[in-house]
This record gives C-alpha cells, sequence and structure tokens, in this order.
C-alpha cells in the first residue's frame, strides 16, 4: 500500500476559491470604513467649526439686536471645502415689554454649512444662549 501526501487539486481549488471569497469580502468592508472615516473627519471638521463660531458670536457684543449675520469660512479653516454659516439672534426670555438697558436671555441659532468636492450639501446647527441688554434707540430717534 501507497501512502499518500499532500492535496488533491479539487481541494487545492476549493481552498483558492474560499480564500478569494473572504478577501473579496474584506476588500470591500476596508474601502467601506474609508469611505466612512473621510465623511466623519468631514463632520468632524465641520462640528469644531461651528463650536469656534458659536464661541466668537457669544462673545461678540457688536451683534445686531433681533437680526441676523452670516459668512464663509477660509478653504483652510474648511480642509479645502466650501463652507460658511448663519446666525440668528433673537430674545429668548425676557420681561413682557423690556425697555432700554433691561438685562434679557438672547438665543444665537447658528447653522454651519460645508459642501465637499464630489457630494451634497450638509449642515449642523447650534443654538447658544447669552445675556445681553436691550439696546438703546439712537440719538434722535425717540418719539418718532
Amino acid at each position: 500500500m501507497r501512502s499518500r501526501a499532500g492535496f488533491t487539486l479539487l481541494e487545492v481549488l476549493v481552498a483558492t476559491v474560499v480564500m478569494g471569497i473572504a478577501v473579496a469580502g474584506l476588500i470591500a468592508g476596508l474601502s467601506q470604513s474609508v469611505r466612512n472615516a473621510g465623511r466623519l473627519s468631514e463632520y468632524d471638521r465641520a462640528a469644531m467649526l461651528a463650536r469656534t463660531k458659536m464661541n466668537e458670536l457669544t462673545l461678540d457684543v457688536t451683534l445686531p439686536w433681533n437680526g441676523s449675520v452670516e459668512g464663509r469660512f477660509s478653504a483652510d479653516e474648511a480642509g479645502k471645502m466650501e463652507s460658511g454659516w448663519r446666525a440668528s439672534l433673537h430674545p429668548f426670555e425676557s420681561p413682557a415689554s423690556p425697555g432700554p438697558g433691561t438685562l434679557v436671555l438672547e438665543e444665537i441659532r447658528l447653522e454651519v454649512w460645508w459642501q465637499p468636492v464630489t457630494g451634497t450639501r450638509h449642515t449642523i446647527q447650534l443654538a447658544g444662549y447669552r445675556p445681553t441688554h436691550v439696546p438703546f434707540p439712537p440719538k434722535g430717534t425717540a418719539g418718532q
């Protein structure tokens, strides 16, 4: 009787097919992970820009009372993506008829948008609050 050593051709072919399917699945999963990581880094950058802009707006005493402001981020700040922001300000909590100089709680609603080079426009919305005083009317406009 002769001893058998090694694998048959059929066993080698089956093992190769199983390995090929496993590697193809692995490569597909890795490519999806890379795409997701790219999307998340864009979102993380936009979230960082939104937090920074909200901090700036909260401290800015020159913002219009009950109005809105908007702008764009530089390409360096936004990682070469087209992006910008829009903020609206309005009283959130105040007495029934606040007079000039009255302290009120003002809400700042911030929307940050970005558009990747190959993609659709995305947005993040934030809200912040700050104490502020009702502005006095400009001189010469009282009683009009």
